[in-house]
Order: structure tokens, then C-alpha cells, then sequence
């Protein structure tokens, strides 16, 4: 009932499989090639081929991929969709870093601190935690862009009856910020907030595909790579698909 959907690269040059991935059985159901909303659909004819029933799927986690979202709404009509944390950042993330790369043209400073604006504080390095707090204290748009995103990690902080009037004060905050990659990542929330919102309902991520994936890429390099997709799709399964393969008795 609950499942969430991501993609992994199979090999350079933009080729992908979709893993969707049971939440709470905590294994692979399915693997397909692409990422499209065609990826959705053969899940659920796969899962229907499996005797389940997609009308009792209540709760779907994946990124804020049109084909995702769109796919999802077709096909199960009566799931949630909640848009996974990481992915909600790294929208910011990536608007952070356009504000840096645009303002290090007249601030040679912020050359080389890319990582010091995307990785949390405290998993800094000593240096990269030294650099942060010494351009934080001039008056850069690259700080105020900073801090517009670490105030929104606040959000997943905040009681359910809080959650909208603070995404609401943060919406306003960000639209006016003057900074146009902000303004137009804070847009691209404002539209998914129905996704983002529901997290206080359902408490899903990505976290456990992010995981997976971490064994699947990991899986690979120990190959080398696979001849091809097929195969690489079935290592997925019997590496995380729990299958039972005992002999019949």
C-alpha cells in the first residue's frame, strides 16, 4: 500500500531503470527502463499480474518528476503523493549555487566554496566550515541565498498546524529576496506544496530507494557494468528483491 519510485543511472549517457520499492517490506517490487510516466503504468500492470490491486496503494514517494506525478495520478487513484525531502532541497540547492556561480564573476572568494553552500553544516570539513563562516559574515547575495534555504529545511521541524502559514512566510521571504534563481525554485515549490505538505501525513521519503540505491551503483562498479539493461535489472532483483527461491518440497 505504501511504495516509492526513483530512478538509477545504468550507465553514462542519460540511460535509466525506474525501482519502485515496497516501504514498509523494505525490497524492489519492480525495475523497468526509462523514467517516464510509461515507467508508472507498467509497474501497475506488472502489479496487477501479481494479483495486486492498485486502487489500494495509498501512498506513493518519488521526486517532482512530471512523469512521476503524472503517471502516479493515472494509475492510482487513490494514493497520496508526497514528494521526498532530498529532492525538495536539492531544487534549493541547485538555486543556491546558480546565486553563487553568477556572483563569484565580481567575488573570486566564492570560487571552489560550491560545497561549502550544499552540504549541511555539520558535515563539513574544518576548513570548508572555516570558509563558511568567514563569507558569512560579508554581504553577499550567496549568504542570503544560503540562509533562505536552511531556513526552509525548517519546515519538516514544524507542528502540522504550523506547516502551511510557515511554507506560506517562507514563500513571501523568497519571492522577495531579489535573488531570480530563489524566486523561481521558490515558484516550483509553491506549485508542489500540496506534495511537500503532505509529508506531515504520511512521514514517507525516499530515504529507504536512496539506500537501494546506494547497492544497486555499488553492485555495478563491482561488474564493471552489464552487457546490458536486462541484466543489470536482474541483479537488482536478486540483490534486493527478497525472492524466495527455495526449491519446491
Amino acid at each position: 500500500s505504501r511504495i516509492s519510485i526513483d530512478e538509477t543511472s545504468v550507465a553514462r549517457g542519460h540511460q535509466y531503470v525506474t525501482v519502485v520499492a515496497d516501504i514498509d517490506e523494505r525490497k524492489v517490487l519492480f525495475v523497468t527502463p526509462g523514467k517516464d510516466a510509461a515507467t508508472v503504468e507498467a509497474f501497475a500492470k506488472d502489479f496487477r499480474s501479481h494479483k495486486g490491486h492498485p486502487e489500494n496503494v495509498t501512498t506513493v514517494s518519488c521526486d517532482m518528476s512530471p512523469a512521476f506525478i503524472t503517471g502516479t495520478k493515472q494509475v492510482f487513484p487513490n494514493a497520496t503523493i508526497t514528494f521526498d525531502k532530498f529532492h525538495v532541497v536539492k531544487v534549493l540547492s541547485e538555486a543556491v549555487d546558480a546565486v553563487r556561480r553568477d556572483e563569484q564573476r565580481k567575488h573570486p572568494e566564492l570560487k571552489r566554496s560550491r560545497y561549502v553552500w550544499l552540504k549541511n553544516p555539520n558535515k563539513l570539513t574544518a576548513a570548508q566550515s572555516e570558509i563558511l563562516s568567514t563569507l558569512s559574515k560579508q554581504n553577499l547575495k550567496t549568504v542570503r541565498a544560503y540562509h533562505l534555504q536552511m531556513n526552509f529545511k525548517e519546515l519538516w521541524q514544524q507542528p502540522k498546524v504550523l506547516a502551511k502559514p510557515f511554507l506560506d512566510k517562507w514563500y513571501f521571504w523568497a519571492t522577495h529576496s531579489r535573488l531570480q534563481p530563489m524566486i523561481q525554485a521558490a515558484k516550483t515549490i509553491r506549485r508542489h506544496q500540496e506534495g511537500i505538505l503532505s509529508w506531515f501525513d504520511t512521514y514517507v521519503t525516499n530515504a529507504l530507494l536512496e539506500n537501494l540505491n546506494g547497492l544497486i551503483q555499488a553492485a555495478k562498479r563491482r561488474a564493471r557494468g552489464y552487457r546490458n539493461v536486462d541484466n543489470f535489472i536482474t541483479i537488482i532483483y536478486l540483490l534486493l528483491g527478497k525472492l524466495e527461491l527455495d526449491l519446491p518440497t
